[in-house]
């Protein structure tokens, strides 16, 4: 006898499907069911998202059955973007998937990575998710290196951890400021990243967009000069208007830090030290 797949159903509709035929949760639910029967699967939990995009990131049912995913084994869906409409979020998925033994199954695109075909598709995807990356980044380099020695603004689409956007400009976000800090004195008391995103995780603590902490994610903080009250693009860097999270000084300790716990010589350089400016300000706690 073969060992059990245990599944968690996840069905999915927004405002705008509810009027579409076939997009019903009942209708999701009932085909998603009979393909178990099919397979012999067994159903293990089953969440219901009533009501939110499939661009949402904060979908309390989704959340859960993240939360609760030692309860199952597979993760079934009706379509793709039942679960996610937003490439990099659904890779993202995918990445924690990977990391806790999970599979994901699409009923009605033939997507099972628990089957060699599927682990291919989903490498497939992983490289289109790449390439449109890339894209967007050659079709904005002019705009962005000009505003990055120019100024004023925001470089980048995504408000990172820390900040938000009020009148066009990033101001401190406290609470999370704070997380900020906590990264930048972990890792200036030797703290590998690794160790960093695994205290973070063990806590419950979650990533601006909602997901786990992970090696990049930690790197990416404290790599990063806009905490420090800098912008750089392409090799310029200049003060940013906005109030930094961690002083200068902090900042380049780590740099050095980092720079010492590198032990694979192909792995990305580390940035160069900010230049010897104040930035606007710094924010309370920095």
């Amino acid at each position: 006898m073969g060992i059990e797949t245990r599944v968690a159903i996840y069905t999915r509709v927004s405002t705008e499907d509810q009027a579409k035929e076939g997009f019903s949760l009942e209708a999701q639910r009932e085909r998603l069911e009979a393909y178990c029967k099919a397979r012999g699967w067994s159903i293990a939990r089953s969440y219901v998202e009533d009501g939110h995009s499939g661009r949402d990131v904060k979908r309390p049912a989704y959340h859960r059955m993240m939360e609760e995913r030692e309860g199952w084994d597979t993760l079934l869906v009706i379509k793709m973007d039942r679960i996610h409409r937003n490439s990099r979020n659904f890779m993202e998925m995918m990445e924690n998937l990977q990391e806790w033994n999970k599979n994901f199954v699409s009923a009605t695109e033939s997507f099972d990575t628990s089957t060699a075909m599927g682990r291919f598709v989903m490498d497939i995807i992983q490289r289109i998710a790449q390439l449109e990356s890339e894209q967007i980044g050659e079709r904005v380099y002019m705009g962005m290196s000009q505003k990055a020695k120019t100024g004023p603004g925001i470089l980048g689409f995504n408000v990172p951890m820390g900040f938000e956007v009020r009148d066009g400009g990033l101001t401190v976000n406290p609470a999370e400021a704070e997380l900020v800090r906590e990264i930048f004195d972990r890792c200036l008391a030797g703290e590998t990243t690794e160790q960093i995103a695994t205290t973070l995780n063990a806590r419950g603590v979650r990533s601006k967009r909602g997901g786990r902490w992970s090696h990049a994610r930690i790197l990416y903080i404290l790599h990063n000069p806009l905490y420090a009250g800098f912008l750089r693009w392409d090799g310029f860097t200049r003060p940013a208007e906005h109030p930094a999270i961690v002083a200068p000084r902090v900042f380049n300790r780590a740099q050095e830090a980092l720079k010492t716990r590198i032990k694979n010589p192909t792995q990305p350089r580390t940035p160069e030290l900010l230049p010897p400016v104040k930035p606007a300000a710094v924010a309370a706690g920095g």
